[in-house]
């Protein structure tokens, strides 16, 4: 499975973003997709994921109520809409894949299988 992960950049406080990535090597449908982040000097944290058929998201604390997950699995693609950016969102951004798994596994990092390069992402004040 290979993943590519896009849509990174620089914006202002208060704008929006939306990241891509696309997915290679399997069928994308069956597998569970979540994006996770790391700043400088912090550990990788969780932000969203989807459940392979769509139906369910699951979202970090820290931006729920602003970003949203979803995914088109004739594209073989996920989506992180991430709008009303902050500073402390500034992170590279990796989207990770999984066959089906637990709800209750989908926050952790360890759960996940594949990963992307990931994407930078920088919110200025």
């Amino acid at each position: 499975v290979q993943l590519q992960a896009s849509g990174g950049g620089l914006v202002q406080a208060g704008g929006s973003l939306r990241l891509s990535c696309v997915a290679s090597g399997r069928t994308f449908r069956d597998w569970d997709m979540g994006w996770f982040r790391q700043a400088p000097g912090k550990e990788r944290e969780f932000a969203a994921a989807i459940r392979w058929s769509g139906g369910t998201t699951v979202y970090g604390d820290s931006v729920k109520g602003r970003f949203t997950i979803s995914r088109d699995n004739a594209k073989n693609t996920v989506y992180l809409q991430m709008n009303s950016l902050k500073p402390d969102d500034t992170a590279v951004y990796y989207c990770a894949t999984t066959p089906r798994t637990a709800y209750s596994s989908l926050t952790a990092s360890s759960s996940y299988d594949y990963w992307g390069q990931g994407t930078q992402v920088t919110v200025s004040s």
